[in-house]
Formats: structure tokens, sequence, C-alpha cells
């Protein structure tokens, strides 16, 4: 785990529970307009950046915030009914807001919506919510164009005309916001290149040794392959390793900006990595659900709040580098960016049914 993060165990042993700013049993804690508020935020695994990089961002946004005692709960490893327990247990505290990412949407259905029940105001970050959920908010990028982006960048590489195999993995087959991503990269290979045939979406896991094998099985199945990618997090990494460990020179990338997948953009092992710019949805997300309780009673905007991502390469290698060296380094790259979409909020916008 990465130094930045404080690992409190906790009475449910093998989870893990992170306390951030503000942790405390404060007597002045309560919702609306006064007082201090008890808020959180649940991801479905703590232990890789993706999760980390939205912690920080919920965590910046509220220490800028003030007076708000927020909880992040998140297993170790991805375990969906495992997250469900940790959120039902962050709602007997976070009576004030709950920011929810998670990789299994159906199962969180009915926790969700009994926490809106109770009249728990809840944010779905990153992965869209269900229709039954009763969750109306949701702050995620447009994946659909993220699968895009990689694609035209590895179309940038390949030449005119290319033809052969590329080879796609999802960690989490059934998630939207990664199934999102491997049908933008399908549906523009197919547009711009007809000569390529993409295999796959295969799984690939996102506990990172089980990732590393099924990516050494896809390599070893496919030797003669243009490209091999993949939408998650430790896809990123162990594919740079494995290019490394057989001499490749097939083309990898993945997404998100794990300092092991920062290391292989800057070496030329991975072309590019898509950054989905996790710290900055972790901090809208918060930053806009401590303003309705505060602000507007708790009534959150409605629909899909569109949260940009980028592509990061050679050109830019270092600047996403420094960005990544601490959560203020983070937060005073991405305040002008902050400042533009906290203050056109109608802007970004658009309806919760076309969140792709």
């Amino acid at each position: 785990m990465h130094p930045r993060f404080r690992t409190l165990s906790g009475a449910l042993g093998a989870l893990v529970l992170l306390c951030a700013t503000g942790c405390g049993n404060d007597d002045d804690s309560g919702g609306g307009g006064g007082g201090k508020l008890d808020m959180g935020i649940a991801v479905a695994n703590i232990s890789l950046n993706f999760a980390h990089e939205m912690v920080l961002g919920a965590e910046s946004a509220a220490d800028h915030a003030g007076d708000v005692n927020f909880k992040a709960v998140g297993p170790p490893n991805t375990d969906g009914p495992a997250e469900v327990q940790l959120f039902q247990n962050l709602t007997a505290v976070a009576k004030d807001g709950i920011v929810l990412e998670n990789l299994d949407p159906p199962i969180f259905t009915r926790p969700a919506a009994r926490a809106v029940d109770q009249g728990i105001p809840l944010v779905a970050l990153d992965t869209s919510p269900t229709e039954g959920s009763k969750i109306t908010f949701y702050v995620g990028n447009d994946n659909y164009a993220l699968g895009e982006l990689m694609a035209q960048e590895a179309l940038k590489r390949l030449g005119d005309d290319p033809k052969g195999e590329i080879v796609v993995g999802v960690p989490n087959p059934g998630t939207p916001v990664l199934d999102n991503r491997a049908k933008g990269i399908a549906d523009t290979f197919k547009k711009e290149a007809p000569g390529v045939k993409v295999l796959g979406p295969f799984q690939t896991y996102s506990d990172p040794g089980q990732n590393h094998s099924s990516w050494a099985s896809q390599v070893a199945a496919h030797p003669k392959a243009l490209a091999f990618l993949g939408v998650g997090d430790a896809d990123s990494y162990n594919l740079a390793k494995i290019k490394k460990e057989k001499g490749g020179k097939w083309l990898t990338a993945g997404f998100d900006v794990d300092p092991k997948t920062l290391d292989a953009v800057k070496d030329g092992s991975n072309f590019v990595t898509i950054d989905p710019q996790h710290f900055l949805k972790g901090y809208l997300s918060t930053a806009i659900l401590i303003e309705s309780v505060r602000e507007k009673d708790g009534k959150l905007p409605d629909g899909w709040f569109l949260s940009p991502g980028g592509v990061v390469d050679s050109s830019n290698i270092a600047e996403v580098t420094a960005r990544q060296k601490s959560p203020k380094a983070a937060y005073d790259w991405y305040k002008p960016v902050i400042d533009k979409l906290l203050g056109d909020q109608e802007a970004q916008l658009k309806p919760l049914k076309d969140a792709r």
C-alpha cells in the first residue's frame, strides 16, 4: 500500500478502514447547515491506485470545506459483498452523506436504496447507479470515449492500414465503467482499421497476481498480436512487466496512474496510459455533496456530472509524475479545472440514462 495512506485495522479484520480528514467522534456532529458533518466514501478496492486517487480527492475536498468528519472504507481486494458490509456500517456513522464507488452495481441496489430511505444523501462515483438504488446523481467519466481515446492512440502508432490482432482485457466483466471502455476500443478499431481483428475482451482480474497470470496466458496464446490493451489499473503495469520479460515488440497500454504505470510510460514500455483523473472525480463528488447538504438541504443535482480524463504519454509524463507526488500537488494541478467545473455545474450535467 502506498505510504500516503493511513491504514487502520478495524473490527472487520481483513477489511480495511481509512480515517480521513477530521475523523473523530465530535459532539457537535450533525446534518443541515450547521455543525460538523459526518460523511464518508466507500470504494471497491482500497489497495489499487484508482481507489487511492478517489479517496485522496475526497479527503482534499472535505479538508477544504472544513468541519467534516470524513471516513473512507473499502476492502483490501475487490470483493463486492465485503464492500456492501463496509458501506452498510458506514451508513451508521456517516449520516450526512456518502460517496459510493463500486464495481458491482446490482448488489448495491438495495443497500443504497435503504440508505436513501433513511435520509442519507448518496452520490454515485465512477460507476453509474442502478435504477432501483434511488441514487439520482452520478459523477463519472465518459468511459466509452476514454476507450476510443486509447484506440486512437494505438492507431497512431500502428501505421497506415494495420492488419492483425489486438487483445483487449477487462478486469471485472459486467462492470459498466470497464465494459464501456472496452467497447469504445473495439468500435474504434472496427471503424478506423477494418484489417484489425479485436479479440476479447478477456477477463484479466483486479488482483495483481491473477492479472499478471491472465495476461501472461493471453500473450502466450497470441504471440503475433499487434497490441495488448487493458482497461484497468493492474493491466497497465503487468502488461509492461510481461513485455519486458518477453522482450515483446507489441504495443501495450492500460489505464490509471499507478506509480509503476507511470514508470512504464516513462521508460517507453507502455506507449500511453489513459488517465480517468480519479482524484478529480473524488474531489468533485465530495465537494458537491458537502455543498448540497450545507446550502440546499441535502438536495443533490439530478443526472450525470461528466468528469474529464486524458492521455499520459512521453510529452507530459514528467508533469503528471510531479502531480502525483502528494495530495497537495494533485490539488494544485487540478485547481483550475475544479474551479471551472464547480463554478458552472449545469454545463457538466447530462441525463443519467446517458452515462457510459
